[in-house]
């Protein structure tokens, strides 16, 4: 009958494995790290972080050491500069000047920007005139970088200003230094007076740049350039204002 197939069967099906099995179940037992391994990694994972800490500082001063490094090391010969760098550079003097209207004011306080220098007496002749002139028109040309850049007269005398230089000069600095105390500083190029340069400071008060004399519409494009290669080494560190 199928009744008893069924019984027959189901009574003779083997039993499971597991309800028989005579091995034990198995457990996986772990090494424990050696005494002492823990500080070591520690000391890994800190001297790690040293390094990459470290790293990261170089990389944030890389920009100015850099700048540095390509402008006033490596300058290769296609970009050889129009104007003289003067080496070693000459820092800013303690010497004390004076505004127009009489207030002593220390040279040392036009730190901060890059200076571009002119030097002459109060009444300005016409060779005087071109070069403030060229001064204006090169601080005006570097667009959004003229803000980090002064125009600075130095006026060796006592005299009035001429009064036609009054509305071009509005916007530069004016202050009287005598000639002597100026050339303990800045100087020419042999043969040249003062005031037929145009000179260059860093916003670290250092002298490093002399363009030619008498300058004409040519070497004003040409110092330009120079302008537009420090500000581009600089502009990683420099900003407008003191």
């Amino acid at each position: 009958m199928s009744g008893s197939k069924l019984l027959d069967d189901s009574s003779s099906a083997p039993q499971s494995e597991s309800a028989h099995s005579p091995h034990p179940i198995g457990l996986t037992v772990y090494d424990l790290p050696p005494p002492g391994q823990e500080m070591v990694d520690a000391a890994q994972r800190t001297s790690k972080g040293r390094w990459k800490m470290l790293l990261v500082m170089l990389i944030c001063a890389s920009p100015v050491v850099a700048s540095y490094f390509t402008y006033y090391v490596i300058r290769p010969q296609g970009l050889r500069n129009f104007g003289q760098l003067i080496e070693p550079q000459q820092a800013m003097p303690a010497l004390t000047a004076h505004t127009l209207d009489g207030k002593p004011f220390a040279l040392q306080d036009l730190k901060g920007q890059w200076l571009l220098i002119s030097v002459g007496p109060a009444q300005c002749e016409a060779a005087c005139q071109q070069q403030l002139y060229f001064q204006r028109q090169l601080r005006e040309s570097l667009g959004k970088d003229k803000d980090r850049v002064d125009r600075v007269w130095l006026i060796t005398d006592e005299h009035a200003l001429a009064p036609a230089l009054e509305d071009g000069m509005q916007q530069a600095v004016r202050l009287r230094l005598a000639s002597a105390e100026v050339a303990s500083w800045l100087k020419p190029q042999e043969g040249h007076a003062l005031s037929e340069h145009l000179y260059l400071v860093d916003p670290l008060g250092n002298w490093m740049l002399r363009f030619p004399p008498n300058m004409d519409l040519n070497a004003a494009s040409k110092a330009k350039r120079d302008l537009d290669r420090v500000l581009r080494a600089s502009s990683s560190w420099d900003q407008a204002g003191r």
